[in-house]
This record gives structure tokens, sequence and C-alpha cells, in this order.
């Protein structure tokens, strides 16, 4: 064989896997289409989220129900041409949402959420990837009073809990903490622990080049081309076929078209997301801000941009960019943090994998031996790729895990 291990996909998650893998002295590929970080993992917020320790839910309130109906929100967008595929994934993510459930989810996804800024800091280190990283955590943002006193003190009973970080801001210290946010905004949570990436696609190529240093081997290649051939697998790539004991399918939002081939059915749907880069008309943002009650982030990036991200668009994979969430938001967003002309020539549509018990799908595969899974992480691929990349070599190496794997198992949807 030529390799120990194939990692099919070099986002965030698959790079992190690979860097692992080769550390515990094993030959390994990191095989994509396109070069590391340049899909899903380049165009998010930027936010290594450690004080995310609710998953995203299902909204069970007849309210905000009714409110996505009308496919008017911001934080919402659905084509209705994408509703029949996706009918199945939302009722059971409906139900994955109730209240007791919603509960075990946040406890299965605590373990990887706490090691999250551990484990990417140690990338970090070895990367020399300092200069990319910002640690000031993060601001959610309110616009009336009345929803900043409904989250406050459950915020701070939780971040004692959790041995987080949270300070509540008024209008006056959010506005001397971030002199470029307007008075739409009214006060905020300011949570501390979280840190944030000026360039994520740069961050995911950093650790690519450490994977690289310590003698791993990146190749562009086919991912569908996977194949079980006399007790390894290959794929084809640009270099020629390569063959492995292992494979490890970390494609993100695409990782269906090699485990479904095969014979699994795992819910896996992708969330579609925007982003647009301006030019700062006020004082730059220190951190990114999330303006809570219209769902959208602004973050600071590299050359003295911000980012603006959209929530969710549920539409067919091959569907053409709509940028409607994006034309919504940029009203809101041009008053409450001042951003100015458009600096890209298009919005940049991505795609975030999420399953509907809003936990990913992180061990081998129950009915082909060397197959491997690790994909599925929501809206926190870049929080939980370095972490998600330790747990994966832990198990394929035959090490004990350093927490239980078994909530994130392939088996959970039969």
């Amino acid at each position: 064989m030529d390799f120990d291990v194939i990692v099919l996909g070099a986002g965030i998650v698959g790079v992190s896997s690979a860097v692992h893998l080769q550390d515990r002295a094993l030959r390994v590929a990191l095989v994509d289409q396109r070069g590391p970080g340049e899909e899903t993992s380049f165009g998010n917020a930027g936010l290594i989220e450690r004080s995310s320790i609710v998953p995203y839910g299902f909204p069970r309130t007849l309210r905000t129900l009714l409110r996505y109906a009308r496919n008017q929100s911001t934080d919402l967008y659905w084509d209705y041409k994408a509703l029949p595929a996706y009918a199945g994934w939302l009722m059971r993510y409906w139900w994955e949402s109730a209240p007791r459930r919603h509960a075990a989810a946040a406890r299965d996804m605590l373990p990887l959420i706490s090691a999250c800024v551990t484990e990417h800091d140690a990338l970090i280190a070895r990367a020399g990837a300092a200069h990319l990283v910002h640690d000031g955590g993060w601001v959610e943002a309110y616009r009336t009073q009345a929803a900043l006193d409904a989250e406050c003190a459950a915020a701070e009973a939780a971040a004692r809990v959790h041995g987080l970080r949270v300070e509540p801001l008024d209008a006056a210290a959010l506005r001397a903490r971030e002199p470029g946010i307007g008075e739409s905004l009214c006060g905020a949570l300011h949570w501390r622990d979280p840190k944030s990436v000026r360039s994520p696609g740069a961050l995911v190529k950093s650790y690519a080049r450490l994977f690289e240093s310590i003698g791993g081997t990146f190749v562009n290649g086919d991912a569908t081309t996977l194949r079980a051939d006399g007790g390894a697998w290959t794929v084809d790539t640009r270099s020629g076929r390569l063959s492995a004991r292992h494979v490890v399918v970390a494609l993100g939002p695409w990782s269906d078209k090699v485990f479904a081939p095969l014979g699994y059915r795992i819910p896996l749907r992708a969330k579609r997301g925007y982003h647009m880069h301006y030019r700062p008309t006020r004082p730059l943002l220190s951190m990114p801000v999330i303006d809570i009650e219209r769902g959208y982030v602004v973050a600071p990036m590299e050359h003295n941009r911000l980012r603006v991200t959209t929530g969710a668009e549920l539409a067919l994979r091959g569907a053409p960019p709509t940028g409607i969430q994006l034309a919504r938001v940029e009203p809101l967003a041009r008053e409450a943090f001042g951003i100015g002309e458009r600096l890209d020539a298009a919005p940049w549509l991505g795609m975030r994998p999420c399953t509907p018990d809003m936990r990913p799908v992180i061990g081998p595969a129950p009915r082909h031996p060397g197959l491997w899974f690790a994909f599925g992480h929501n809206h926190h691929g870049l929080t939980l790729g370095p972490v998600t990349g330790r747990l994966l070599a832990e198990m394929i190496t035959g090490a004990a895990p350093f927490t239980d794997p078994r909530p994130y198992r392939a088996e959970r949807f039969g």
C-alpha cells in the first residue's frame, strides 16, 4: 500500500485529522479537488466558539415558526423547490430539538466544545499562525432591552456552570468596547473565551503546511473514485491511484457522494450561507459581533475588511446563488456597523454540513472495515476541526479516546 491512511477532504476537519494521524507515525495522504481550506472552511465568520455550549436547535415557538413560514426573515430563507428534499430532515430536526433531546445533544457536544480552543492553540503554535488569531472573544449584540434582559441571567448561569467568562454590556459600555457599533444596538453579552480568526482559509492552509512539513502528502484527486480493492481502499489522483488500509471521509457537505453509494443512509443536509466583504466607514471592529435578533454576523478580517455572514438558506445543492439574505441584512449592517462599499465581485456561497440531531458523525463505518467518517459539524466545523482530528486519530490507532465517541457514531441513524 502507498499509505496507511487516505483523508478525503482538505477543509479544517480533514486537514486537522491528517495532522493528528501523521503525528502518530502513520503515512498519510490528504486528497482534495481543490487546495486546502478553499470551500466551506474558507467562508465562515472565523470563530473558534468555546462558548457555544448549546447547539443550534430548531425553533419551537409558534411565533418564530410563523415568521419563518412567511419566508421574509433575515436569519432563514427557504426555496420552495427544496422543501420535498428537506421535509423529512426538518421533521427530525424539529423532533430532536425538543427540550429533553436538545439538552442531551448539548451534553454530548460539551466534551468537544470544551477542548476546542486548547486543540486549536496547539496547532496554531506549531503552524506559526498566531498572527491570524485574536484572543478577545466575541459579542452577542441585542436590539431590544427585553431580549437582552431575558438572556443575561441565563448566560451568566451557564457561564458559572461551564467555567466560561461572560460580561454584560449596556449601550454605553458596548460602544466604548467597539466604537464602530451604532445606536440601533442597545447592549450585548461579551463572551471572552472564544477566539476569532482573521482569515479562516489562511488558517487551514497553515495547518496543511504543517502537515506537509511533518512528512504528510497532499495531492489533488477525486474522492468519488474511492473503491475497496483487496483489503485496501483506492482513490484516483493527479499523481496516480493511491491505496491505503484506512480512508477518512471528511468532505463536509459532499460526504454523501462517498457514503451514499456504499449504502449508508445518514441524514446529512447542507444549510447554505453567504458572505461579502465591505470597506468599513467607522472604526474597525476588534472581534466578531452577531446581531442576535436579526441572525447575521459581522467579523473583522485581514486587510481591514468587514465580512458579513448570513444565516441559513435551504436550497438544493446545485441551485444557483440567490443572495437574498445578504440583500436583506445589508441595510441593517450598514446602520449598526457602518459597512461601506462591497469589495467582492459577487457574494461567496458556502454550505454548512448538518445532521438533524446536532451531532457530527465521527468514527468507523459499521459495515466497511477501514472506512472512517468525520463530517456533519453543523455550524461549528472551524471550531471542532482539531478536536475531531484528535478523537479520530485516537480511534484509528487504537489509543484510549479522550472522550466517549459513542454519541457521534454513524450507527445512530440505522
